[in-house]
């Protein structure tokens, strides 16, 4: 009762191959007037779980959807994440909609956001769509056909937006990331660089709008709500990444007190291409602060966003699912009494601060399971050699990178041609005798030594390094008949 009846029209989901739970869906028409009515219609968790009953206690205390790589522990049990509240095609599901009605350039003139219920009228899979936009290819059989154009119309319109943020200063790190295989038994066949294409960009680009969208229009409500907030770089950092890229002959320009989003944008349009491009990417990533939530809006640096939350995945976010809650509240329930905005404002922060912290726990979580993957990836190639790219260099040795992102030590111990020493300021390791530099970016030919899944550790070594330490001789003396042998003592126990 009382939801927008949605379930005639043109809406369907766009997810990995291997997705089980679907939170979010999409839409486009063209108006008489020329604008585009997007629509991101969003699975309505909050319908099913309810504020301090037993799944909504255990979702805070998860905070989110750990995956890891062939599994997932959920936030939400399966009955509803894969289920109820996952809009699986051709079956009813209540949600929350966001419709933003955009000008051919991509600017909002106007949004609703709703309760609904629809039914996705189709699955879609990242990689068919992308070989649609991407080359003309369409081979998802006929039944699809009449979602082609849409798509056409929805990949033009991603493009305007991004063209958009990219101009506000928005900071895009397309940093390679790892895609690990495992066979039926749970063991890496490949690893190899995760694709992402343009339906991957695409559909990011609507869940980036609808964020912002929900994010301002409750803002200009002050009332009690969670934000995803990303602070500035720390000045130090910054002035550090604005040093050492002039070793590369790159520069930065940096104000009195603060970086704008703009300046770190232009510096990775300068590199892109170049061989030091993953290096300063990747130490213009660590030179941010962590993105968190807080129930204090102060914008995205990295997205240039003045507004911003999450909304759109509540299947496997907490944050999101109380974001609906709130909505729910605010807009349908019309509860705006004195008694409901504080009880929301005393709990958020509590809210905010533990899905800050567990976020940040399952991403240590998921990191340690690709290393331990990619560990025993390895442990089948000891005494293979490989070309790879110093990433980092350290004062114990230097990490090489492969190309398809495994990363290995090599230890100070093992470069065995000279004693070098760590030189902190330019991130460098010099040979004392010999004055050979290692930097970061340098091409090096390397051999895997050891690999230990247990350990989630790879070593690398130096392919046709030589030892420089000279052997000692062994000198052989005959031993004289008549000499004494020597005297043995017992050692006193202490």
């Amino acid at each position: 009762q009382n939801r927008k009846d949605l379930r005639g029209k043109h809406i369907f989901t766009i997810d990995g191959a291997d997705s089980k739970d679907f939170d979010d869906a999409v839409s486009l028409d063209i108006l008489p007037n020329g604008n585009y009515m997007l629509g991101v219609h969003i699975a309505d968790v909050s319908h099913y779980v309810k504020e301090d009953g037993p799944l909504d206690k255990e979702a805070l205390k998860r905070g989110t959807s750990v995956y890891l790589l062939n599994q997932v522990i959920p936030m939400l049990p399966k009955a509803l994440s894969n289920d109820i509240c996952s809009l699986n095609p051709y079956e009813d599901r209540l949600t929350l909609s966001v419709d933003m009605e955009l000008t051919p350039e991509g600017t909002m003139v106007n949004h609703e956001i709703y309760e609904s219920v629809i039914r996705s009228a189709a699955r879609f899979v990242y990689d068919d769509v992308s070989d649609l936009l991407e080359d003309g290819k369409w081979q998802l059989g006929k039944k699809y056909e009449p979602f082609q154009d849409d798509l056409l119309a929805m990949h033009k319109l991603a493009v305007k937006l991004e063209e958009k943020r990219r101009e506000r200063g928005s900071i895009d790190f397309d940093l390679d990331e790892s895609e690990i295989r495992l066979n039926d038994k749970g063991i890496p066949v490949s690893v190899e660089i995760a694709q992402r294409r343009s339906a991957n960009k695409m559909i990011e680009e609507f869940m980036l709008l609808a964020n912002e969208t929900v994010a301002e229009d409750y803002y200009w409500q002050e009332i009690p709500f969670v934000y995803r907030v990303h602070e500035a770089p720390d000045d130090e950092k910054i002035r550090a990444l604005a040093t050492f890229i002039n070793n590369f002959g790159f520069s930065m320009h940096i104000g009195a007190n603060e970086v704008r989003p703009k300046e770190i944008q232009k510096l990775l349009g300068k590199v892109e291409g170049t061989p030091q491009e993953a290096l300063i990417s990747r130490l213009a990533l660590r030179s941010m602060k962590q993105a968190r939530y807080t129930p204090e809006n102060s914008g995205h640096f990295g997205l240039a966003a003045n507004y911003y939350t999450h909304f759109t995945s509540p299947i496997r976010r907490y944050p999101d699912l109380m974001v609906h809650r709130l909505i729910r509240t605010y807009l349908f329930k019309k509860k705006l009494d004195q008694e409901t905005l504080f009880h929301f404002a005393s709990i958020m922060q509590n809210v905010a601060d533990q899905a800050s912290s567990l976020e940040r726990k399952a991403i240590d979580i998921e990191r340690e399971v690709d290393d331990m993957k990619m560990a025993e990836y390895m442990e089948d190639h000891i005494g293979e050699t490989f070309e790879g790219i110093v990433s980092s260099i350290t004062n114990f040795g230097m990490f090489v990178e492969l190309p398809n992102t495994i990363e290995g030590l090599i230890r100070m111990e093992d470069l065995v041609d000279d004693f070098y020493y760590f030189d902190d300021i330019n991130l460098q390791l010099i040979g004392k005798r010999t004055g050979r530099r290692f930097k970061m970016s340098d091409k090096v030919k390397i051999k895997v030594s050891a690999a230990s899944k247990r350990e989630k550790t790879i070593d690398f070594q130096i392919v046709g390094m030589k030892s420089n330490k000279k052997k000692k001789k062994t000198v052989i003396i005959n031993k004289r008949r008549d000499r004494k042998p020597k005297q043995k003592f017992k050692r006193k126990r202490r």
